[in-house]
């Protein structure tokens, strides 16, 4: 299936996920991870990116970044491409050091933000690199010694961050100690490298079930309409339209408009309902409730069936004819 093309644009929060080809270490020794460090404070210096909270491991690591004025990818171009040569010319190695290309996810701010800070610096404890929330304290390559105070690198905006916790630093640093604690009580790990409804509702249950939902985002309904391209359909400008995408849709897999309407599982009604549900909810930003009543699918089933439909809509050639007329309806 052909990859989502990335939201990228300068003043979105990005949570940033890096690994090594086949789940190899990129880090092989305290040398490596300060030559990385050194490369990632030069480029946020550079670049005016803001960092909030950062965390190397073996294989991979994370970063909490806001961009600006800058995209993204000119920061990770050079980051990943400057590191990846010195650790082969070091490691007397050759080829790829990272797997595929590296994973961003943008972030709705006010209800993950700190929710990322703590998922990001936890994560050397988590994955058993050490053992203690007290040798957590003593791990020298994430943030969260930064914003203890334990660390004098320069890589997080410490007073952003701190301020979220507390008047004077003091107290905000040990409310921030505290907040990271209470991750671990009594609850599952939340799912925070990937997006989609069931990722953001899971930490905002304040999300309406049928809202706007990308794979690439955690965040919805608002925040992801702003960040789609095209225009939103008007409620009253959505029938028409979309009857005319089921009709035009139809004859392309031998289908009647009437078979779509009908709980029918064959390949090629299915293939056509995730067709439409895709054009209807990622192109034109229709909610999953109003495409499910005509396709008889529920909101869930709507929204995945539009990710199978992507690659449908892109690759079939039986499509090529109408693709151009109803990807961007006058609506």
């Amino acid at each position: 299936m052909p990859r989502a093309a990335r939201i990228d644009s300068p003043g979105l929060l990005q949570h940033v996920i890096v690994r090594g080809i086949e789940r190899r270490p990129i880090f092989l020794d305290d040398q490596d991870r300060e030559d990385f460090l050194s490369r990632l404070a030069i480029l946020l210096r550079e670049t005016e990116t803001g960092c909030y909270a950062w965390s190397l491991l073996d294989n991979h690591f994370h970063l909490l970044l806001k961009p600006q004025p800058f995209p993204l990818s000119s920061l990770m171009r050079r980051l990943l491409t400057g590191y990846a040569v010195t650790f082969n010319l070091r490691h007397n190695r050759s080829g790829h050091l990272f797997q595929n290309r590296y994973k961003s996810l943008v972030c709705d701010e006010d209800p993950y933000l700190l929710e990322l800070i703590r998922y990001i610096h936890l994560n050397p404890l988590r994955s058993g690199m050490v053992k203690s929330l007290e040798m957590l304290k003593g791990y020298p390559w994430s943030g969260h010694r930064e914003l203890l105070g334990i660390s004098s690198r320069n890589l997080i905006r410490k007073e952003f961050v701190l301020a979220f916790f507390g008047a004077t630093r003091r107290q905000a640093r040990a409310r921030y100690e505290e907040f990271v604690a209470d991750g671990l009580k009594g609850r599952d790990e939340p799912k925070l490298t990937c997006g989609g409804k069931q990722a953001s509702r899971a930490l905002n249950p304040a999300l309406a079930e049928d809202a706007v939902f990308d794979e690439r985002v955690l965040g919805g309904g608002a925040f992801v309409e702003k960040l789609l391209p095209g225009p939103v359909a008007s409620p009253g400008s959505r029938e028409p339209a979309f009857l005319a995408l089921i009709s035009q849709v139809a004859p392309c897999f031998g289908l009647a408009a009437e078979d779509l309407r009908l709980p029918n599982k064959t390949p090629a009604v299915a293939q056509a309902k995730a067709v439409i549900c895709h054009v209807a909810t990622r192109c034109w930003r229709m909610k999953g409730m109003e495409v499910g009543k005509s396709l008889g699918l529920t909101p869930s089933a709507v929204s995945h069936a539009s990710r199978r439909g992507g690659a449908l809509w892109k690759n079939e050639k039986r499509l090529a004819a109408i693709r151009d007329q109803i990807e961007k309806p006058s609506l």
